[in-house]
């Protein structure tokens, strides 16, 4: 079995996103760098995969250089070999991004093989587009399921599972195919030390796409607004006591 798992080198989700000034990006001076929670999924399903049904994974990405390190650690934890499409490091949009990730996919087909599963997340953790995979299996004319939180491959077929309310929609779809994956699909394993010794020797395919102009525009981005919390002091000692009382009253935990 053959899988492809793309990824995209974003911000770390644990720190405080900040814009640039033109509301065009966001300032990465002082954060450091990793994979989408959805995408490490991925990477691991796909090893899971491999372990089960043996064959070739492939982890790629489209980015700057530094975006190598994201390609050596999902290879540390399993992945065989990489795709580095190279950019300067400005993003790219949907449709162009899609159009690079398409031609590499049909280039490594053309040499080895057709990926019998190519994997996505969701949607990446810094624009959120939820874009890309749906534009390549578009153009790759493949069956695609997206927000899934099972997959399973049995006898060239995909067994896709959403959530769905109380519980779960299922979708077979024939191999080769397309899917988008949650974080929770599974637990990702840490890259062990000999893992990421390993994976240092690893192939690793590097090329330059060409940008072609782009169709789309960007407005601005825009950070979400936090939840927002209120405090409110009811009294000070004993004379907080009957207030205390009035509130337990209010919201129906006394009576």
């Amino acid at each position: 079995m053959k899988t492809l798992v793309c990824v995209k080198r974003v911000p770390m989700t644990g720190g405080r996103i900040v814009l640039t000034e033109d509301k065009q990006a966001i300032e990465t001076k002082h954060l450091g760098f990793a994979i989408s929670p959805h995408e490490e999924c991925g990477v691991e399903e796909a090893v899971r995969l491999w372990e089960h049904h043996g064959g070739d994974t492939v982890v790629l990405t489209l980015g700057p250089a530094d975006a190598q390190e994201q390609l050596r650690d999902s290879m540390a934890i399993g992945i065989a070999r990489g795709i580095h499409l190279v950019t300067d490091g400005e993003e790219w949009d949907p449709e162009a991004t899609a159009g690079a990730i398409v031609e590499a996919v049909r280039a490594d087909e053309a040499a080895s093989g057709p990926f019998d599963l190519i994997f996505f997340g969701n949607e990446s953790a810094d624009s959120g587009g939820f874009q890309i995979g749906l534009r390549v299996a578009h153009a790759l004319d493949r069956p695609c399921a997206t927000g899934l939180k099972g997959v399973a491959v049995e006898g060239g077929v995909a067994r896709c599972e959403q959530e769905e309310g109380g519980g779960r929609d299922v979708y077979e779809l024939p191999l080769p195919a397309v899917v988008t994956v949650l974080e929770g699909l599974n637990l990702p394993r840490y890259p062990s030390v000999p893992g990421r010794m390993r994976a240092g020797k690893k192939p690793l395919d590097a090329s330059t796409p060409e940008r072609p102009a782009s169709r789309l525009e960007r407005s601005r981005l825009v950070v979400p607004e936090g939840e927002s919390k209120q405090a409110e002091v009811l009294g000070h000692g004993a004379d907080a006591a009957s207030a205390v009382v009035d509130l337990l009253e209010q919201i129906g935990v006394a009576s």
